[in-house]
């Protein structure tokens, strides 16, 4: 097995590690205070730190090994899951059902900050990916990497859901914890050779630093690169609102376990779309794919709420969740070709900073804009009066909305990007860039 390929399963590990607690705590939190606020607030305090930490992270990537990066981010986890853990054992009587009180945020912030820690993961694989495999199989190595999160999506809504209904997260903290000292394990006897430079005598070494200001220098050198990070970041401002209310929204439909099992299934679409791309790739213009996607995924958007029915959203979802992981190869298959690797940690950690700084405003604002304006509005409001009659009324309706709306701004925006002169000067940087065939790693069709 090759090296890329065992990078690969442990962060399957790493990923169903992560995924789990924080679909179990999402589930969890919800079932303990049903309060569409707390999920909102989790979600927000969540992406607030991917957004604070990703400059970090990606300055981490870039100035050290990056197998030993990803050895540190499962002992940070490690460490935050121990200390969540035995909050769980020192709980007074009815701390976690407060959705206010100081006992329950303290326990959701000492769990994010184990599952933030992984982020180390996204920003150090696909500079792996430039590392290790040549550059005509990249956008076939990104659709693996796809098609892992995937099978950890798959598995983790599932194991979360019953988790939850047995053990609360008790059961899932404990699994946690074994499976992040697995990976932490299994990472030590892997062996990468990353062609890291060695500065030779009298060499000056980089400085080990942030470099905002130099990391901002080389997305600039790159004509619409920039564009393709705020265009992102656009859609993570629209997607915050899937992060603060899906869960809500899909357990006001059909039980915990039931929700679980069915996210598991939808997951499938994931590995489904990580399987094609390997396969076939992305074409000779990812970016173009990139915004194709969007126009589906978002007009998807528009009507997979439209009305209350579990088979109509598991439908929305099944396409969104199928055209993720294009989105996302394309966009890492472009940085990995116009941006130098000795810079990728920083732009990817940049991107991830940059792209999600928008999601935790609309979290933070979605959960109680949803809780006390919209569906008051849709419950006995004017929204019910004007189109209840056939979009339908109460809490859950109001959440539909929110969809419903987020959709149609998505749709708008993208056909708006895919006429823009950033787009063509984009997609002109990527076709002129030099091919780059010196990665030291083997073929990715083998692995498909």
């Amino acid at each position: 097995m090759t090296p890329f390929h065992q990078i690969l399963g442990n962060t399957l590990i790493a990923n169903i590690t992560n995924f789990t607690v924080w679909f179990a705590l999402t589930f969890w939190i919800f079932i303990e205070t049903r309060s569409v606020f707390a999920t909102g607030m989790v979600a927000g305090i969540y992406l607030v730190f991917t957004a604070a930490f990703g400059f970090w992270f990606g300055s981490i990537v870039d100035h050290n090994s990056k197998r030993l990066a990803m050895m540190g981010s499962s002992a940070v986890s490690a460490a935050f899951y121990t200390a969540s853990l035995a909050m769980v054992f020192l709980e007074p009587e009815g701390a976690f059902a407060d959705p206010y009180g100081w006992y329950l945020w303290g326990f959701v912030l000492l769990i994010m900050l184990g599952v933030i820690a992984g982020n180390i993961r996204p920003i150090a694989l696909p500079t792996l990916v430039t590392i290790l495999i040549p550059e005509d199989e990249r956008d076939k190595a990104n659709g693996l990497v796809g098609m892992v999160s995937g099978i950890g999506f798959l598995t983790t809504s599932v194991i979360s859901g019953f988790l939850v209904a047995w053990g609360g997260m008790l059961a899932a903290l404990v699994l946690a914890l074994v499976l992040t000292l697995v990976a932490f394990a299994h990472l030590h006897f892997v062996e990468i050779d990353e062609g890291r430079h060695v500065p030779a005598e009298g060499e000056v070494a980089e400085p080990k630093r942030v470099d905002i200001k130099g990391t901002i220098a080389v997305i600039a050198a790159v004509p619409g690169l920039f564009a393709l990070i705020f265009f992102a970041t656009f859609n993570n401002f629209l997607g915050g609102v899937f992060m603060a209310l899906l869960d809500a929204y899909g357990l006001s439909l059909v039980s915990v376990q039931v929700w679980g099992l069915l996210f598991g299934a939808l997951s499938c679409a994931f590995i489904a779309a990580g399987i094609i791309i390997s396969k076939v790739g992305l074409g000779k213009n990812p970016l173009r794919t990139l915004l194709m996607v969007n126009i589906a995924t978002w007009s998807v958007c528009c009507f997979f709420t439209i009305q209350p029915s579990i088979w109509l959203l598991a439908a929305g979802c099944l396409v969104w969740m199928f055209l993720g992981p294009f989105a996302e190869a394309a966009e890492h298959t472009t940085l990995q070709k116009v941006v130098p690797l000795e810079r990728q940690g920083r732009v990817f950690g940049f991107a991830q900073s940059i792209e999600q700084a928008a999601s935790p405003l609309t979290a933070f604002m979605i959960g109680p804009l949803t809780q006390f304006v919209v569906i008051p509005f849709m419950t006995d409001g004017a929204g019910a009066d004007a189109i209840g009659g056939w979009f339908g009324t109460g809490p859950d309706r109001g959440i539909a909305l929110v969809f419903t709306i987020a959709g149609v701004i998505g749709v708008i925006v993208t056909v708006i990007a895919m006429n823009s002169p950033q787009y063509r000067q984009l997609s002109k940087a990527y076709a002129d860039a030099p091919d780059d065939d010196g990665a030291s790693g083997g073929a990715v069709a083998s692995a498909a």
